[in-house]
């Protein structure tokens, strides 16, 4: 407190940058704060998988209409949100999620075993090798022919048996409580039209043809809604390659 003469007080001095830098360190506060941050990754992921399971449980419990127009919206609706799963777990492969290792790979696993019975582990390493031999032999996504051959030839770099049996098993499983038309409609067909927007938008548009850079990769004119719309941002593809550490909820940021 102040003595009345004008000299300086103890809560004052405790004031000073070195004094507060000194708290900060003793009760772990710059860590906490850093850590919050490493947060908003989990509620993109939560928010993902939400959204993606109480819409798929309300289309699948939708006594629908062949000729309600809402359908065939729906079917995209969902599209996005099976993209949006598969995204989920890419930023898991890149330790975007969350600093706590154990907590991001969950959300890889769960993400990728969710959109179509993958295994997270497997689209792992071939992920990372896409990275380190972009548009090389040894890169598994790049393929060098045209749009229809390239995209075979990616699906049957990452679809496997095991993976078809886990995806039949559940189909019928849920058929038991879930009409056929609606797990066709809303399960089968938008996890597959979900590999058509992940193939043009993040392969086969960004890697195809020849390019001035070490990363073999276009990028979208800046435009962040289509951006979104078509790919969660990864359009952005160049800047993506060149941060791969940035997470898809903030890869706009990093478009010129």
């Amino acid at each position: 407190m102040a003595n009345g003469k004008g000299k300086v007080s103890v809560a004052t001095i405790l004031t000073t940058e070195r004094q507060i830098n000194f708290l900060l360190k003793l009760f772990n506060i710059k860590s906490q704060l850093k850590n919050a941050q490493t947060f908003k990754g989990v509620y993109f992921a939560l928010a993902i998988l939400v959204c993606w399971f109480t819409s798929l449980f309300l289309l699948l419990t939708w006594q629908f209409e062949w000729t309600n127009p809402l359908v065939y919206l729906m079917i995209f609706v969902q599209m996005h949100l099976y993209t949006g799963l598969f995204i989920t777990a890419h930023d898991a492969m890149h330790g975007t999620i969350s600093s706590n290792r154990k907590l991001n790979n969950f959300f890889g696993y769960l993400s990728v075993f969710l959109y179509a019975g993958f295994f997270y582990n497997k689209l792992y390493d071939k992920h990372h090798n896409h990275h380190n031999h972009v548009h090389t032999e040894k890169d598994p996504d790049f393929a060098p022919h045209g749009f229809w051959k390239w995209y075979l030839s990616f699906m049957l770099n990452y679809v496997n048996v095991v993976q078809l049996i886990i995806v039949a098993i559940a189909f019928n499983i849920l058929n038991i409580w879930v009409e056929e038309k609606n797990l066709l409609i809303f399960w089968v067909a938008p996890s597959l039209l979900s590999t058509f927007q992940l193939f043009y938008f993040g392969t086969y548009v960004p890697h195809k043809g020849e390019h001035d850079n070490e990363y073999h990769a276009s990028t979208l004119n800046k435009n962040h809604f289509v951006a979104f719309i078509t790919c969660y941002f990864f359009g952005y593809h160049l800047e993506h390659h060149q941060k791969p550490a940035t997470p898809w909820w903030q890869l706009y940021k990093t478009k010129a």
